[in-house]
């Protein structure tokens, strides 16, 4: 058994969990940790594609009560097809352009520096968001909308022009969602909900589109030193992992939106970026490029 295989294994599963709702970015954090592991050859990724269906699981399995309730009454109710119609206008955008652009988006700017400056620059449009929202009366900060399914198929559609932005890695999928949706003018609870149900067929299917390219052109599970077993092994623990973690993360921002801003996350970005781009010109770390 590799132990240290398992290692970077449970390390990768907890940051995608973690990582995956938060506006810090999941797939920045699974690249910078996996250039750190030396786990971003073809085998990571491949582990990392896995993985991210761990962290989708943890959101059905939170909101399963409304995905049941939506499923079963999908033929009785508008508001549960509705609520089907939004999240496919929301899912458009952003799939069609990964679709059309996303190996040049790979090959350009799947890296630690491009992430780190991608860090920086969604801080500031986090600041840039939050500011606008203090400086707004009272009045015109209240909005008629109280939950997810009494969006407009507009709303969907600005969340889902917002979420573009996640093409870019290190920018964030839930903070280009929710942090879009409040400059929208959707209230940060109302958008927060929307984006972990947002991140089921997103990440679902980006999942699901990047498992077919694999069926295609496999890649071998052998790592060096290590055995296939070895590795489906590393591929469950790391699944159970994400979760896991990702379960805690949504349960624990669910309460934390109620009374609290985006700031502290801002400032995590920033102080993150500063460190992986200061050890790189500095040559402390050697990241890949």
């Amino acid at each position: 058994m590799d132990l240290i295989l398992l290692t970077k294994a449970l390390i990768l599963g907890v940051v995608e969990g973690f990582t995956e709702f938060l506006p810090i970015s999941s797939t920045g954090h699974l690249i910078l940790v996996g250039d750190l592991l030396n786990f971003n050859d073809e085998r990571g990724k491949a582990f990392e594609v896995i993985i991210q269906f761990g962290a989708i699981l943890a959101v059905c399995w939170e909101f399963r009560a409304k995905l049941w309730k939506v499923v079963s009454t999908l033929g009785s109710s508008s508001v549960s097809r509705r609520f089907i119609v939004n999240l496919l206008i929301a899912s458009f955008p952003a799939m069609s352009l990964g679709l059309v652009f996303g190996k040049q988006i790979k090959a350009m700017l799947f890296a630690p520096i491009p992430v780190a400056t991608a860090f920086i620059v969604g801080a500031l449009i986090i600041f840039w968001a939050e500011r606008l929202q203090a400086k707004r009366p009272a009045q015109t900060i209240a909005s008629p909308l109280h939950s997810v399914d009494e969006l407009s198929h507009l709303d969907a559609l600005k969340v889902g022009l917002a979420q573009c932005a996640a093409l870019i890695p290190g920018t964030s999928r839930s903070g280009a969602t929710i942090i879009g949706g409040m400059l929208f003018g959707l209230p940060r609870a109302v958008a927060t909900e929307f984006s972990f149900f947002l991140a089921i067929p997103v990440i679902g299917g980006a999942t699901a589109y990047e498992l077919l390219k694999l069926w295609k052109s496999p890649v071998s599970l052998e790592v060096a030193g290590s055995s296939t077993g070895d590795f489906t092994l590393a591929i469950v623990l790391g699944f159970i992992a994400a979760f896991i973690s990702a379960f805690a993360c949504v349960r624990w921002l669910i309460h934390y939106v109620a009374g609290h801003n985006f700031i502290p996350f801002a400032w995590y970005r920033i102080v993150f970026g500063l460190v992986v781009l200061i050890s790189a010109y500095t040559g402390l770390v050697a990241w890949s490029h």
